[in-house]
Parts: C-alpha cells; structure tokens; sequence
C-alpha cells in the first residue's frame, strides 16, 4: 500500500478543498492518505517519517513561498520519500521547486495525475548501483514521473471530497453577521477561467479554459459539510459566471434543500453585467455578497491588465447589486509600477466617493502587483521596459517606483494593515489611517487633504474573519 501525505499550508482561512478532494481518489485507488493543513495544525512527523510520497498543495502565492521552507525539513524526515508539488503555482514555479528537491509537478486539473503517481510508486524502480549509493546518502531514488504532464486540462470525473481528517470547520475562518458568527464551508464548482486578464495567476496554467466539477459531486460536498456545522458556503471558482446554467441550478438546490443557509460567489464585474438577470435568482437563493476583480479605477491600467471592464461598467454592476440587495466586495492591485502618488490617493477617493469602504477589505489598499513567470504581462512593451530579474524566492519578476515615496508608501500601508487586522479595528477605522498616511503622511502640499466625513452606513456588511481575505 502505497502511504501517501498531502500538505496545504494557507488557503484563505479554508478547509482546503486541494486536500480533500485529491484524498478521495487517492484512498479509492487504495492508498493510505494523511493530510495535514499547516494553517491550523503544527508539522507532524508521524504521518511524514514513512510516507511513499509527500504532496504539497500550492494554489497560490503565499502558500507556495510556504512550502518552500517545508521542502527541507521533509526531505530530513524522509529522504526516500518521493516529493511532488501540485496546484496552480506548481508549474509557474517548477524550474524553483525542482531545485529545491520536489521531483514531480502536477498543475491544473491534478487529482488523477496523483493517482497516477501513486501507481508509479507501488513498484519502486529497481536500484542500480549508482542508486543503491544514492539511497545510503540523504537523496531520494528517482522514480519515473517524466511521464505525468506538469499540466493536465483532462476533463475528470470528480469524486466527493474527504474531509474526515481534515480539521474541523469551526478552526477555520467564520462569516461575521449582524446576528452573530456563522461556521463556513468552502467548495468548488469550476475550475480555471475562460478569460485572460494579463495579470491572472490562472491564465499561465489553463489557458482560457475551465473545468466544471460535477454538479452532483458538488451538490454532495455541501450536504457533508452543511451536515457538519457549515451555516454559509464560499464557492471558490475564479469566475462563477464562466457556466451560469451549472452555478445556478447548485444554488438554487442549495436553497430548496437548506434554505437557511447563505452563501458568496466571485463573479467577474464583465459577467456581473451580461448576465444580470440571474442576478436576482443569486439573490433568492442565499447570495450574501460577491467578490469581484475590479483591480483599478484606473481606465489605463485596466487597459494593461485587459480587464475587459470600465470603471463606468463596474458602477453599473455596483448599482445592480444596490439594487438588489446583493453586496460587491471589490478586489485591487493598489501598487502597480505605474502608481503615481496621485494616482493612488485618486483611487482612495474613488472609495470614498462610490460609498464602498465599508465593502474593501483593507488588504486591498495595500497589495502590489506579483509578475510571476509565465504572466502575460510579460508580452507587453510596457512591462519590459519595467521589470528586472526573476526572484525565483519571491516567485515573481523584480521591478521599483520611479517615485521613492510611492515604494515607502505601499511597505508602511501593508504594515499598518497587518498591525490593524492583530488589533481587530473595525475597516473604517483602517481606511482612517490609511488616508492619513497617504495624505497628510507623505508631507508634500497636496498632500493635506483631511479624511472626508463619511455618512454613517447604510447596513452592516458582513465579512469573513480571515484578516487576507480577499
């Protein structure tokens, strides 16, 4: 029996559906499997020490910069264990991961690549004399991965995901209400995206394709975990809109079947428009708010990023939601190397005058843009003429302000943020300070704008306890 360890580090404040999910096939194909979700628990040797394979999941940037300390410690516990990276980051950071000891790299559609792996591994390779020496030292065998596509787009029959020993959902990030705290699930309908924004970690892996899991795969993994305590499902598609007939007939079962339980989508602001009439059945159906990419209001960078949006569409899409009750919670990418002082507090004023601090995580006045390899803002002129070396550790392409301030700005912002979210100040409070500083904190005269007396809110917005949410 081949043991087999799967290993998340952060995922949003997430039960992560990368662990449960490849846990199922791989225990159906007859595997032991341990997982560990590093965000809650300590690193434990037990279940790493006699592990045939150790499998990190890295679907995003933070949880990849995670993992890479995590390599080595592995590697010491278990030298004869095989390592494999998979997930999203996996294959933009292979050429990094590789060197640092992972052996196979499964990105995209990556459940049956594991299972695939997992067979390899059943039957070690016989040993060579070169690697009968090898084993006596601290390095791994080399087993016959070449052939596994570091990418796979393969349609997959999904199975339920298994969740029985993954912690337990009330040690994960709650949804705060007017009424109280609510336990939250997390799963996902699609995967990948059919849109090609420039700066999208997602673009490089599927390409303008998505992946749908099936409905009642997904009909089935909310049932568990409503079953266990969830009160509000996150669905974590990049785009929920990418098959609307798909995302709705799951609300809408959702709904019929546990009417009392809520939950949020991600909807990219051009689908917010042209499908706006399912808007309301989102709404009917327990939709509390929607994440949306709006990134800038900036029409230029918008541009450059090739949202496919104006900031007059997503005041339209702002004025949908408002109407039906349905909250938009906009993202940004505030630091670009474009960012000018002036366009910065522009934007912070943006804010202020489409009544949304209350709806921004504070988080997102302070990101900066990651160029990681394989980005397609890589084919730009503009991005060129900004960009330096690759920092394969910071798993993204260098670049600086022309302004010095602007660069002291964006490092005091996600300072203060990080300083706010461990006091737990309330978001208008956060946006208070971060106006001071980028105002009357950079001491240049139009600079001295006092913070704007803002109306009391019209409702209480409700939000997800995990402080990086975004």
């Amino acid at each position: 029996m081949v043991k087999v360890s799967l290993i998340s580090t952060y995922e949003l404040g997430r039960q992560p559906f990368g662990l449960a999910s490849p846990a199922a096939w791989l225990r159906e194909a007859g595997c032991e499997v341990h997982c560990l979700d590093l965000s809650v628990n300590s690193l434990d040797s037990a279940g790493l020490q006699d592990a045939d394979l150790v499998a990190f999941y890295v679907p995003m940037h933070m949880a990849t910069r995670m993992t890479v300390p995590l390599i080595e410690q592995v590697r010491q516990l278990n030298p004869q264990a095989h390592l494999c990276a998979y997930g999203l980051y996996a294959p933009v950071s292979a050429d990094y991961l590789c060197r640092l000891g992972i052996q196979t790299i499964l990105g995209g559609e990556f459940e049956s690549g594991l299972v695939a792996l997992a067979d390899q591994l059943r039957t070690p390779p016989s040993l060579q004399p070169s690697q009968s020496s090898a084993l006596q030292s601290s390095s791994p065998p080399t087993f016959p991965s070449s052939n596994l596509p570091p990418i796979s787009l393969k349609r997959q029959q999904f199975r339920l995901p298994d969740r029985a020993d993954l912690p337990a959902l009330q040690q994960y990030a709650q949804l705060v209400t007017e009424t109280g705290h609510k336990m939250v699930g997390y799963t996902e309908a699609t995967r990948g995206c059919k849109h090609l924004c420039r700066h999208c970690p997602i673009v490089p892996v599927y390409g303008g394709h998505f992946r749908v899991v099936q409905r009642e795969i997904v009909l089935a993994d909310i049932r568990q975990q409503v079953e266990a305590g969830a009160q509000h499902i996150t669905f974590g598609d990049p785009d929920f809109f990418n098959g609307p007939g798909h995302a709705l007939a799951i609300v809408q079962f959702l709904h019929e079947n546990f009417p009392s339980v809520t939950f949020d989508v991600t909807i990219k602001v051009e689908h917010l428009l042209k499908y706006a009439k399912h808007l309301p059945t989102l709404k009917k159906s327990g939709c509390l708010f929607i994440t949306t990419a709006v990134e800038s209001f900036d029409e230029e960078m918008l541009a450059i990023f090739d949202k496919r949006h104006t900031l007059a569409d997503f005041e339209a899409a702002l004025a949908l939601g408002r109407g039906l009750d349905i909250l938009l919670v906009p993202t940004f990418v505030a630091f670009t190397p474009w960012t000018t002082l002036t366009s910065y507090r522009h934007f912070l004023r943006q804010i202020v005058r489409l009544k949304l601090v209350d709806q921004v995580a504070p988080i997102q006045c302070a990101i900066r843009l990651l160029i990681p390899p394989g980005s397609r803002l890589l084919a730009l002129a503009q991005t060129q003429a900004i960009i330096g070396d690759l920092d394969e550790a910071k798993l993204s392409y260098t670049w600086g302000h022309a302004d010095p301030r602007v660069a002291s700005l964006q490092a005091d912002l996600e300072d203060l943020v990080q300083r706010c979210a461990a006091q737990k100040l309330p978001r208008r409070e956060v946006f208070r300070r971060i106006w001071e500083r980028a105002f009357a904190g950079v001491g240049d005269p139009e600079g001295q704008v006092a913070f704007p007396d803002l109306p009391p809110a019209s409702r209480f917005v409700p939000y997800l306890t995990e402080p990086w949410y975004c």
